[in-house]
């Protein structure tokens, strides 16, 4: 069977990412970087299209990469409505919604619009997107607050989750439909996903949300402290969002979003620094430990991937809290471009259907 050659593209806030692949073989990779002052002539995020279309076919050319050569040109999924795990066709309807930020203004939302722009300029390829941060499979039961009118959110790795848990299962011997598995994507923020049979019934808001503290999330607080803090800082809403989204975690306590720099101070003598550390390794023991629940104890796996699983003490010490639960694999970093480029080929080789994105 023909390999495919399929180009991934990875939108960031002051890059992007572009990588050439031949099936799920890296061919060669780019990182195109901004400066920060050059975005800012733009209006808005999708005013940077063309710009960042004219960088993509620079690196296309630097690569001697033939758009005639293409089967596939797949990009990362931006802000859209909450929509089921996939790989999806990139339709009007997405980039109406997409463009519009209808949902939300972030860089991913660039994703669709320019891998869609590459492949009608190959001549009409197939374009993608791959799950996507919106990717909402929960459970009803796992949508209701205690408030009815605070919803409970799908807002979560899902790229890296679902990439990561496919692996997981192929090294159990079957298929990620066939599993139940817990992941816990460990990076700036961290979420902690219920894997049932290919879907994720249940995972915390890693943005703004519940969850573990993470090196720059604050995680689940207190509500009433939470409301008291509020009221009586006279911290205004947009204050009050970046103390719990950026400036939260470890940022909060010690001052820098770097695991390596907290284990440095350990190593030299930090208390508080072992004692943040060891906080937020028991926080993710914890939420691991609700979704076993979530899954009847009915767990194949634990999985830990992300920055964070770099670092064999923060694993060492999930670990011995969570072992009882299930064997742990342990799958360090992220690798968004292959798992991009993989959405597409099981796409391309028949394994799986494209879903078609419909506007509400």
């Amino acid at each position: 069977m023909k390999s495919a050659v399929i180009l991934a593209i990875n939108p960031g806030s002051t890059s992007t990412k572009v990588a050439l692949y031949r099936d799920s073989s890296e061919v060669w990779s780019d990182t195109q970087r901004y400066d920060a002052d050059r975005l800012r002539e733009f209006s808005g995020i999708p005013a940077q299209e063309q710009f960042r279309l004219e960088q993509i076919r620079k690196a296309l050319k630097e690569k001697n990469t033939d758009l005639n050569d293409l089967d596939a040109v797949v990009g990362r999924g931006g802000l859209l409505r909450p929509i089921p795990g996939g790989t999806y066709r990139v339709s009007q309807e997405m980039l109406e919604d997409l463009r519009s930020c209808r949902y939300g203004s972030h860089a991913s939302n660039l994703g669709g619009p320019l891998a869609k722009m590459i492949a009608d300029e190959a001549g009409g390829l197939p374009a993608f997107i791959v799950d996507p941060v919106v990717v909402d499979e929960l459970t009803e039961e796992a949508r209701l607050s205690g408030i009815p009118e605070i919803e409970r959110r799908s807002i979560f790795h899902a790229l890296n989750q679902k990439a990561v848990a496919r692996r997981a299962s192929a090294g159990l011997g079957k298929s990620y439909e066939e599993v139940n598995l817990i992941v816990a994507h460990m990076g700036g923020g961290i979420s902690v996903g219920a894997h049932r049979r290919g879907r994720v019934i249940d995972v915390n808001n890693a943005l703004d949300g519940d969850g573990p503290f993470a090196p720059e999330r604050a995680g689940s607080l207190p509500a009433g402290e939470l409301v008291k803090f509020a009221f009586s800082s006279g911290i205004q809403l947009e204050g009050l969002i970046k103390k719990m989204v950026g400036g939260g975690g470890l940022v909060a306590h010690l001052g820098t979003n770097d695991l390596r720099e907290v284990e440095r101070r350990i190593a030299q003598g930090d208390e508080m620094a072992s004692l943040v550390f060891r906080a937020m390794a028991y926080q993710v023991a914890r939420e691991i430990g609700s979704r076993a629940a979530i899954l009847s104890g009915e767990v194949d796996a634990v999985v830990l991937t992300g920055g964070l699983a770099f670092s064999e003490q923060f694993v060492k010490d999930i670990s011995q809290r969570v072992a009882f639960i299930a064997p742990v694999m342990v799958f360090p970093g992220e690798d968004e471009m292959k798992a991009l480029a993989e959405g597409a080929l099981r796409v391309l080789n028949g394994e799986e259907k494209a879903r078609e994105y419909v506007k509400v």
